[in-house]
């Protein structure tokens, strides 16, 4: 076996994963429609990928005002619980993990997705000009527009939004999934909170590093009471600026990523949450996270860690050995890889990712990738 501390055994919360192997999050656009659900097409991708010690859904929006991207998937109405239900019952036939991701994008939204054509919401209202939302415009197609100018939450709002992720939580557990993933990464809704860039409140939401972080440990604490801390996960970008093909999301770096993030952290380990995840910069030759970071990253959390970011297995797996990581999540790999675990063990070549169907579209690229033949 190759890579073998990928392949140890490890505690999440109040299972046992088979592996240090993560199928992560990952946008893909093909939920069926109307009603943005989890489709049967779905069902097959994620039983295919199951081998994962451990999975994460694609972003799944907790509200119609958290969509961003025209045909990814809600977990907000009876039919999207019924649906995610048929992906689950998949995933655990054949031994997998799943956790459902929670998303709200907040600004980076366009008023064509927003109710009654209404402008995104946002902790400010500062356009997210380096940004794309992805718009239909016609059955199938649809184009990278501009997120359009949002309007500022009132406090009474960003109250209700916690309760909207924990009344998604709680739907992700009715859905099936052994827990949730609290999506604090990539510029979205949580991320703005937490940004010294994107948010300029002057309440109790605003200003202060310690207020900037209030709605990220409001919506632990909520999401942490209703479905209990062992089935909760965050996942962080501290240092993620990327683009991919012509999408393009800033990660808002901010003056000092380092005390930010691990105050952060330090939100999840009083809550006694299961993992946190941090997401690197993605694009080729991109600079690895300082080894200090990671170090404070262990210092200050108890829990389990993951990386993502364009690893390879022998490097992830030099970040176990080392004590600073306890899974590893590969992303473009396992799209391409449904069989990834067993190719890394046996050394076997992979599947090249092709771009062109990355978001949107049919099976062509989704759940057609061949597994390995000896």
């Amino acid at each position: 076996m190759q890579h073998e501390s990928l392949f140890t055994p490890v505690q999440l919360g109040g299972r046992t994963l088979k592996n240090r192997i993560v199928f992560p999050p990952l946008t893909r656009q093909r939920s069926a429609q109307p009603g943005d659900t989890a489709s049967d097409l779905m069902a097959e991708y994620y039983r295919q990928r199951a081998s994962a010690g451990f999975m994460v859904s694609e972003g799944t929006q907790i509200e119609p005002r958290g969509q961003g991207y025209a045909w990814t998937p809600g977990i907000y109405t009876p039919a999207q619980v019924d649906g995610w239900r048929k992906v689950t019952d998949a995933v655990h036939a054949d031994g997998g993990v799943i956790f459902a991701q929670l998303w709200h994008v907040g600004r980076v939204s366009h008023h064509a997705l927003q109710p009654d054509g209404s402008a995104p919401i946002a902790p400010s209202a500062i356009q997210a000009t380096s940004a794309k939302a992805f718009i239909e415009t016609g059955t199938g197609t649809g184009e990278l527009v501009l997120p359009s100018m949002p309007r500022a939450l009132s406090v009474a709002e960003i109250k209700d939004l916690v309760g909207l992720y924990a009344t998604a939580a709680s739907n992700a557990i009715a859905a099936g999934f052994d827990g949730v993933e609290i999506h604090a990464a990539n510029g979205y809704l949580v991320n703005q909170f937490i940004s010294e860039h994107s948010n300029q409140r002057d309440d109790q939401y605003g200003g202060s590093l310690e207020n900037r972080l209030r709605f990220l440990r409001e919506i632990v604490q909520a999401v942490a009471k209703t479905i209990g801390p062992d089935r909760l996960g965050v996942r962080f970008t501290p240092l993620f600026t990327t683009t991919d093909q012509d999408r393009v999301y800033i990660g808002m770096v901010e003056k000092d990523p380092d005390q930010t993030y691990i105050e952060a952290i330090k939100v999840l380990e009083e809550a006694g949450v299961a993992y946190v995840s941090i997401a690197e910069a993605d694009w080729d030759n991109a600079p690895d996270l300082p080894e200090q970071f990671r170090r404070n990253v262990r210092a200050a959390f108890s829990g389990r860690i993951i990386y993502a970011g364009r690893y390879t297995a022998e490097r992830g797996a030099r970040l176990v050995e080392a004590g600073l990581a306890d899974l590893i999540a590969f992303g473009r790999p396992f799209i391409a890889n449904p069989d990834l675990p067993a190719r890394i063990s046996n050394g076997w070549p992979l599947n090249s990712v092709n771009p062109a169907t990355l978001y949107g579209g049919t099976a062509a690229g989704f759940t057609d990738y061949p597994a390995y033949v000896a």
